[in-house]
Formats: structure tokens, C-alpha cells, sequence
């Protein structure tokens, strides 16, 4: 708790920060009066409830305590994108100076400072809007065809229908976890995967809204792994809860699937961070192999991060499906995602192993998605070209 506390203070401190950058470098470029007072109220009312939102969970009133996280997560995205915009601002105004200094009189640097400072709030606010309305719609379906040499007959064509980092929790509840069900069972998968992050909270607190996820119905099940967030959330707890919904949690496990009369094996591993919550839940692809039919070579791995990919091809696996990166979710935050992630989103190659990385089918922190959409994934495996 000490250490999460500290953790927060540090957060809190570095967001005081950047708000107070945001407004010496805005505030004194306004038009007028009014709105130098107003942006001044504003970042101030920012600072505080921004902290407030993601503190909001230890209230012992879940409403009330939704409420303020909907309005500091809210208040997150906006100023994600005011802080951005004030960034690239500044490079426009650096770069105005020197064509200032080359060619004095050539451009009205007054006027760029006026116009851009009243610019980034209102660019900000429409891209804060589209993200919003991009995040609380239903995931779109992503179709993706997997090829694989010397798969067999029997299993072309066969469906799996990925979702990933749903994060039910202050904003996400049982209604919008029940569409992306519906959406899921539409598909009539012949299995499906459930890539972690599935929650962000206690079962206590949201286990009526993770219900619609026992709906969920394909041919050969539906399997789920653990994310980070379960966790940070009390995985052992959310484990036995996805249990009692009918889903089939892969701890470093597998199954052997029999399609018509062709089998493939389904496995999963913990979370690549998980060890250091729980040493018995190590994530290990090896160990969900152990004890696998050696003569069915078609092998697919449930691992939240992508990371797990070295691991999984060195085990021999076929392909895995992954998630975690939401795929940066917002500008420009997929340009961070490679620092601690090989891929960030869609189909890769390692070695010879097939890497898909959903964008995730929810979102994390603020209701906000730009540049980056939620996907339901309909994966499909196809026959390969050995060439």
C-alpha cells in the first residue's frame, strides 16, 4: 500500500507539473480576460480531479464513486491532447522564430501565438469528442487470416474469434460487455479467446457486470487468460469467478481440440508480469505445452502480452494471439508501445511463429480511442503456401 501511495504521489506531482507548463505556455496568448481566468479555473480543476477519478474505486460508494471517476477520466483525455497539442505548438512557434530571424517581418509571430493558443483547447476538445465516441461504441469486427502450411483439411477455415482487454470497471459495465457478447456470438465462432484485461476492480464490485461474458457460445468453448490487470484486480478470485461463468481459464495449460478429423491444441499462459504477483503463476508457454500430442502440429497460444512471443516460438507453437497494447489506444501514445512491446497491433512473424495483437475490444483509462479502434477479431486459419 506504502508503495502504491508513493507511486500516486509521484503521479500527482509530475501532473501538477505538465499543467502548469500547459498554462505558461497558453494562458498568456489568449485574447482575453475571460478566457485567461477561465483556462486558469480550468487546469486548476484539472489538477484536482484527475487524481480524484483514479482514487475514486476506494469510496465505499460504488456510484458515487463511478461518477468521479467519469468525470476525472474525462478530464484525463482532454488534457492528454491539450498537453500534446501544446507540445507540437510549441515546435510550430520554435520553427516560426527561426524563419523569423532569417526573414524578419516575414511572418506575424503575434498573431501565430493568439490564433495557436486558442487553437490546441479547441482541437483538443474535438479530438477528446471523436476518441470518446470512437471508445463507447460497440468493437468493430476485424477479420484476419491466418495462412499456415500444412494445416489440414479439416481445419480450414477454422474460426476463432478474439477479445482482449475489455477492462470492465468504472466506465465499462454489464451493458457494454453484453453487446460485445452478442456481437461475439453473431460470429458463430468455432472457438473463442478471451487475451486478459478482462477487469479493472474487485469481484465484489463488478461481478454482475463481467456476467454476460458466460453468454458467450462457440462449437468448442470459450477460453480466457490472465492480463496484468487481473492482478492488480485479485486474479485468484477473478480466476474462480470466470469459472462459475462457464469460461475455461488456461494456467499455463492447454487442450487438444478435435475438429472433425483433424485436432489442434488450444493453450494459454499467464501473464508475462504475473510472477511477480504470484511465483506459481510464472508465465511459462513451455510448461502449457507438457504433455501435448506430439503428432498434432497445430498449435495456438492465448498470452496477453506480445512479449511472450520468443517464449512461445521457441515452444514450437503456430500462432498466438495476443492483446495489452490497445494499440496505443490515442495519439501518440502507439509510438510508445514498441519501447516495451515487440508489436503493437495486427499480424506479425516471429521466427516461425504468427503473431496477431488485437487493439483490445474495450479501453483503459479514458473513455478515449483515437487513431486506435476497438476490435472484436474473427481470426481465421487458412492454408498456407509453402513457397
Amino acid at each position: 500500500m506504502r508503495r502504491i501511495s508513493r507511486f500516486l504521489l509521484r503521479l500527482i506531482v509530475i501532473g501538477v507539473l505538465l499543467h502548469a507548463y500547459v498554462g505558461f505556455r497558453l494562458i498568456p496568448d489568449f485574447a482575453s480576460p475571460t478566457l485567461r481566468v477561465a483556462g486558469a479555473l480550468w487546469l486548476v480543476a484539472s489538477c484536482l480531479l484527475i487524481p480524484l477519478g483514479m482514487l475514486s474505486r476506494r469510496l465505499e460508494s460504488h456510484s458515487i464513486g463511478d461518477r468521479i471517476a467519469w468525470i476525472g477520466l474525462l478530464a484525463m483525455g482532454f488534457f492528454s491532447s491539450l498537453l500534446v497539442l501544446t507540445f507540437a505548438r510549441d515546435l510550430l512557434l520554435a520553427s516560426l522564430l527561426t524563419v523569423d530571424a532569417l526573414a524578419p517581418h516575414a511572418v506575424s509571430l503575434a498573431h501565430w501565438r493568439g490564433a495557436s493558443a486558442t487553437a490546441v483547447p479547441a482541437l483538443a476538445l474535438v479530438a477528446s469528442a471523436i476518441g470518446f465516441l470512437n471508445a463507447r461504441r460497440r468493437a468493430r469486427v476485424v477479420r484476419v487470416d491466418v495462412p499456415i502450411v500444412g494445416l489440414p483439411d479439416a481445419l480450414h477455415g477454422f474460426s476463432i474469434v478474439q477479445i482482449s482487454d475489455i477492462h470492465v470497471g468504472p466506465t465499462i459495465k454489464r451493458d457494454y460487455v453484453a453487446a460485445i457478447v452478442q456481437a461475439v456470438n453473431r460470429l458463430q465462432p468455432d472457438l473463442i479467446a478471451v487475451t486478459g484485461d478482462v477487469v479493472d476492480g474487485s469481484v465484489a464490485q463488478l461481478a454482475d457486470h463481467a456476467a454476460p461474458l458466460g453468454e458467450l457460445r462457440a462449437r468448442h468453448g470459450a477460453y480466457v487468460v490472465t492480463g496484468n490487470h487481473e492482478y492488480y484486480s485479485g486474479a485468484e478470485q477473478w480466476i474462480d469467478a470466470f469459472r462459475r461463468l462457464g469460461l475455461q481459464v488456461l494456467l499455463n495449460e492447454h487442450r487438444t481440440i478435435e475438429h472433425g478429423d483433424a485436432r489442434l491444441v488450444i493453450a494459454g499462459v499467464t501473464d508475462y508480469s504475473a510472477g511477480q504477483f504470484d511465483p506459481a503463476h510464472r508465465s511459462d508457454p513451455g510448461a502449457a505445452l507438457a504433455g501435448a500430442p506430439a503428432d498434432v502440429q497445430i498449435r495456438v497460444l492465448l498470452a496477453h502480452q506480445p512479449r511472450s512471443a520468443p517464449a512461445a516460438a521457441e515452444a514450437g507453437f503456430t500462432l498466438q494471439l495476443s492483446g495489452h497494447t490497445h494499440g496505443g489506444q490515442f495519439f501518440p501514445w502507439n509510438f510508445f508501445v514498441r519501447l516495451q512491446q515487440p508489436f503493437t497491433a495486427g499480424l506479425a512473424r516471429w521466427e516461425g511463429l504468427w503473431v496477431y495483437t488485437s487493439r483490445g475490444t474495450g479501453y483503459w483509462g479514458p473513455p478515449k480511442r483515437f487513431g486506435a479502434p476497438s476490435e472484436i477479431t474473427h481470426v481465421r486459419l487458412v492454408r498456407g503456401d509453402a513457397s
